[in-house]
């Protein structure tokens, strides 16, 4: 049997797969049956009742967690040079605009936020086929496309993220480090949750929250009861 059978093994027999339990519960386990040697993610995977095909269901949307995500956050900014300094001052990672461009036509896209003026968006157009695909791509509704990137590259460094429900109507985010305590893991789990149940489309009929697991890279899931979180 491989090591990291005989991990999952042992993780497993520290909790009851088909129980559900309460976020500060859940948090404690996931804790308990981390056992990678690097400072493991925290995720959260919603699964929610929506037809994402239907426009007026779609689940989107942006949040800054209390206590950041615990990962360094690489911000490109494409702007004109008069916006240049504002965000180098926020503590932007790469400010330019054609070169940048140019780079990422070529294929480099060793970045993770992508920060972009409306009166650029034309250019950043012709990047979709690039960007898109891996979640980069600016979006107003995400804060990422406007005239105030100071204010938009310290929210992204300070731990604020996107999410957006997949094809099969489920959100799955990093929400924390293992290392984190249990309470910072709380608090960030909590605000992503409450924030998606906000954002209940109102077409959207039925259970509106279907499932909600929290596991770290490469543990098992622990399901947490949505009543312990959405009030």
């Amino acid at each position: 049997m491989s090591k990291v059978s005989k991990q999952r093994k042992e993780a497993l027999a520290k909790f009851d797969k088909s129980k559900i339990y309460s976020l500060s519960e859940a948090v404690d386990i996931v804790k308990q049956i981390t056992y990678t040697k690097f400072d493991a993610s925290v995720d959260l995977n919603i699964r929610l009742g929506v037809d994402p095909r239907k426009a007026n269901q779609m689940v989107r949307g942006s949040v800054t967690l209390p206590h950041g995500t615990g990962k360094v956050v690489r911000v490109l900014v494409l702007c004109n040079p008069d916006k240049a300094q504002e965000a180098l001052d926020a503590g932007a990672d790469y400010v330019g605009l054609d070169e940048y461009i140019q780079k990422i036509k070529d294929g480099w896209t060793d970045i993770d936020v992508v920060i972009t003026t409306p009166n650029i968006m034309p250019k950043v157009g012709a990047l979709g086929r690039i960007l898109g695909p891996r979640g980069l791509m600016p979006n107003p509704k995400t804060g990422t496309v406007t005239m105030e990137v100071g204010k938009a590259v310290q929210e992204v460094k300070a731990g604020k993220i996107d999410f957006k429900v997949d094809k099969y109507g489920i959100i799955n985010c990093g929400v924390a480090k293992v290392s984190f305590s249990p309470e910072k893991i709380v608090d960030n789990a909590k605000e992503l949750i409450q924030t998606v149940i906000k954002l209940k489309p109102a077409a959207a009929k039925g259970t509106y929250m279907k499932s909600v697991y929290i596991s770290s890279t490469m543990s098992p899931g622990v399901q947490v009861d949505v009543k312990s979180v959405s009030n």
